[in-house]
């Protein structure tokens, strides 16, 4: 009997937040049978496609005992820069206005690397100063909205080329774009973590510092490496999120990053470092896209969306914490 308790509060402890985030899709099918539609459902995973591909970068961060405050931020900079180099001919105030319309690839190399640039300034601060991330972070986050602000004067970048704006369509007007490149994310970043030398050192950095590099690991240089692939991860949700709306405003995805950082904890990535999955980022992220998408459908005041996210931060945090004062 004994026994039995012990695998029910292993299964628990392992798939908490799977368990969670059925009963709710269940509670929700209950209450507004308009939820499991296929429309709906494709809604859910756009929606949470853009916080998840940031949730994806931070889940790397805070692995590495690390946080980043910045992503939202350098999602308006690099989407404002790449949007001004992706307007067609003839748009309204045209940023470049004697300038053709360009390949695709350029606006979006463009925003590469603007979020990659960030993210390397991040963690250059963290590793080479001991500047604590989070005040590091902050310092790029209050840099790159004000950076965003004053490129775009305060004003949206607009009209943007069909060939940008096509990745936020939907292949055979049915599959979203945004659901297919997070998805190849999601599978990419898994490989990254789990079966490469940088996911493993990833791993040691955030489960004991000093140690990691006794062992031999060039700390500084995989901590500039994993803040600069959260700058990267923000630059391709920069984009994704140009395609989805047409226009990127230099006020664009303002708390986000603690919508990143949500997901990412809610899905199990302990803010103690070391512990962590691709996975359970992806899990977290559906869990607040679902929670969200419920209110919409059922007219809940939008209020409370904030308070509910609050809650399962907190429920999150303190389930983590006894997580490890047990294996303590």
């Amino acid at each position: 009997m004994a026994a039995k308790n012990l695998d029910i509060r292993q299964i628990i402890r392992k798939y908490g937040i799977v368990i969670v985030l059925v009963l709710l899709i269940i509670l929700l099918s209950i209450v507004q049978p308009a939820f499991l539609s296929s429309t709906n459902i494709f809604n859910v995973l756009t929606q949470s496609s853009i916080f998840g591909i940031m949730g994806l970068g931070m889940t790397f961060i805070i692995i590495s005992k690390g946080i980043d405050l910045s992503v939202g931020s350098i999602l308006a900079f690099s989407g404002v820069v790449m949007a001004s180099f992706a307007q067609v001919p003839g748009a309204t105030e045209k940023y470049f206005p004697n300038m053709p319309l360009l390949p695709v690839i350029v606006p979006i190399a463009v925003a590469l690397a603007i979020g990659a640039g960030c993210g390397f300034v991040n963690g250059f601060f963290v590793a080479k100063t001991n500047i604590h991330p989070f005040i590091a972070t902050l310092g790029m986050q209050t840099i790159a909205r004000g950076f965003a602000l004053i490129y775009a004067n305060g004003r949206p970048v607009s009209n943007l080329s069909p060939s940008l704006t096509a990745l936020g369509g939907k292949v055979f007007n049915v599959i979203p774009v945004p659901v297919i490149i997070y998805g190849v994310l999601i599978a990419l970043g898994t490989i990254l973590l789990n079966k490469t030398r940088f996911g493993k050192n990833t791993f040691a950095i955030g489960g004991n510092q000093v140690a990691a590099e006794v062992s031999g690991i060039n700390v500084p240089k995989y901590i500039m490496l994993i803040y600069t692939l959260g700058g990267l991860l923000a630059g391709i949700a920069a984009i994704v999120f140009a395609g989805r709306v047409g226009s990127v405003h230099p006020g664009a995805a303002e708390g986000y990053e603690l919508t990143a950082i949500a997901s990412t904890t809610i899905g199990g990535t302990s803010q103690t470092g070391g512990i962590g999955t691709i996975w359970g980022a992806f899990v977290g992220a559906l869990v607040l896209a679902v929670m969200r998408n419920g209110f919409t459908l059922l007219g809940v005041n939008a209020y409370w969306q904030k308070v509910a996210e609050g809650a399962i931060i907190i429920g999150a945090v303190v389930v983590d914490m006894r997580k490890n004062a047990k294996r303590d």
